[in-house]
């Protein structure tokens, strides 16, 4: 193993070198980095151009001016020495000044949009895997396809038209849900639950009942308690995401015939409802660091609570234990992030238009650690959509197709003939092999989320990466332009080798000889 994290490091070294040249020789050649300064009026021209030729090394050949950017691109290696040399722009900016504010935009974007696809997908995939041509197979088939194929600049257009505007129309309007959405959103409902849970006509049916009568019933209790204004769980909601989280994912892990897991499933889901009540005084003075320090404490309940009442299977008690933990404290951060939503959206510079259509942040608006996450939530909601369905479109595709493969395979016919439940057979046998796949696709799918970022913070207006890019290649600005470079590179490189990795871990037949 060390000798093959060895040799993937020195090739991606290589490959980091190479590239990084051709991208400088490349960007370098593009135009004449001082046609602004040739076609001003100003006396001071000439000196202007001199300056910008030393401050940038123009007088230097392309080649070996790459080389002196290497030099300075190099220290930033040596760690704690300070000597880290990106160059400057031509505004005479430090790039390693202004990289980290455009990376925390687009890596916020990025992530998000990257976690819910893989999850997402993943999930809807292996249903439409299970219900194979059925309808919600076709219509989710459909509608992957759909958005595979449509531009993400079109996706960033549709949904600051009909979701942005439309929702701050609503919000500022102060009407009732109109019927013909509560009627539409009801039949959706219920056609998309009873084709996931499928089975016979009549559990269908019921499946459909049931799930349309509880959208509807939502939908009116929202309207009637004006819930999209004052949002919250409250107790009683948050009581019921709590059994609700505690059942499903001991059905899902180890099967609620399981009394061990399901005793470490109700412990956790206590504890975090507990938690509720004891720490609204604190969560009003928190901070991000503290919002850290309860994960970290949440993750460490789960753990010790499985491995206490495991009994011979801790492991998998234990894993039940961290996400009930984990899935409570995230419904109660979000229900404070709901609390202070009517005193973000009453805010003048809001003025009850809170879904933003432009901007990472809004200009000049202060608060606490609530306000100001609420206010990047409604920035990068609509841009990290529009990332997030293309995304997931390929998710679907790819973990549909790879659960049909695996659930054809002889070791899924031995273990359904040895009598073990299709839940077992799916969640330990087969979705193991089906992530295999799946470990490539994260690894260029980064690189593709990166590119498609660009557009997307084109249209969106946001001060990230690719509008860095796209402005310093405009003024070929070459020192930003290899900034840029070297994160996108170093981020494929890095999810390339984490996903030969993976590879290894979810097949015990893939063995990295040294």
């Amino acid at each position: 193993m060390v000798g093959f994290v060895l040799r993937r490091i020195a090739v991606s070294i290589l490959v980091l070198l190479a590239a990084s040249f051709i991208m400088y020789v490349l960007s370098a050649n593009a135009g004449d980095p001082l046609q602004d300064l040739r076609e001003s009026s100003a006396p001071n021209r000439d000196q202007l151009i001199a300056a910008r030729v030393a401050a940038l090394d123009l007088d230097t050949p392309v080649p070996l001016r790459y080389f002196l950017w290497l030099g300075g691109a190099a220290q930033c290696l040596i760690p704690f020495a300070g000597s880290c040399d990106l160059g400057t722009t031509i505004s005479n900016a430090k790039v390693l000044d202004i990289l980290p504010t455009a990376m925390i935009s687009t890596v916020q974007l990025v992530t998000v949009s990257l976690i819910v696809a893989i999850l997402l997908g993943i999930a809807v995939g292996i249903i439409t895997a299970l219900r194979q041509y059925s309808g919600f197979d076709f219509s989710v088939t459909l509608l992957s396809f759909f958005l595979y194929s449509l531009p993400s600049f079109l996706i960033a257009v549709l949904l600051k038209e009909f979701v942005a505007l439309g929702f701050n129309d609503f919000l500022q309007s102060e009407t009732n849900i109109p019927i013909g959405v509560i009627i539409a959103i009801t039949v959706v409902s219920a056609f998309v639950w009873q084709a996931a849970v499928g089975g016979a006509l009549k559990r269908r049916l019921v499946t459909a009942g049931i799930s349309g009568a509880a959208t509807a019933a939502l939908l009116v209790y929202f309207d009637l308690t004006n819930w999209f204004r004052n949002p919250g769980f409250g107790p009683v909601g948050i009581l019921l995401l709590t059994v609700g989280v505690a059942v499903l994912t001991t059905a899902l892990v180890a099967g609620l015939e399981n009394r061990r897991a399901l005793i470490v499933a109700g412990v956790n889901g206590l504890i975090g409802y507990i938690c509720y009540f004891a720490l609204q005084g604190l969560l009003d003075i928190s901070s991000f660091g503290t919002l850290v320090i309860l994960a970290l404490a949440a993750v460490a309940v789960g753990l010790l609570t499985g491995w206490l009442l495991g009994g011979p299977d801790r492991g998998q008690a234990m894993r039940i234990g961290v996400i009930v933990a984990v899935l409570v404290g995230a419904f109660i951060v979000l229900d404070r992030f709901m609390q202070s939503w009517p005193q973000y959206t009453s805010n003048p510079r809001i003025n009850n238009r809170p879904i933003a259509t432009v901007g990472a942040s809004t200009p000049g608006f202060t608060g606490d650690v609530w306000l100001t996450g609420i206010d990047t939530f409604t920035h990068l909601l609509l841009p990290t959509i529009a990332l997030l369905l293309i995304s997931f479109a390929g998710y679907t595709r790819y973990a549909r197709s790879g659960l049909l493969e695996v659930m054809g395979q002889d070791y899924i016919r031995t273990a359904r003939a040895k009598g073990l439940s299709e839940r077992t057979v799916v969640m330990r046998h087969a979705l193991r092999n089906m992530l295999i796949p799946i470990a490539t696709l994260v690894a260029t799918d980064v690189g593709a989320l990166l590119g498609g970022a660009v557009i997307t913070e084109r249209v969106f207006a946001i001060s990230g990466m690719g509008s860095l890019f796209v402005s310093s290649l405009q003024r070929i600005d070459v020192n930003p332009i290899m900034g840029y470079f070297l994160v996108i590179a170093f981020t494929a490189i890095l999810f390339n080798f984490l996903a030969d990795l993976a590879y290894a871990a979810l097949d015990p037949r893939v063995r990295v000889a040294a």
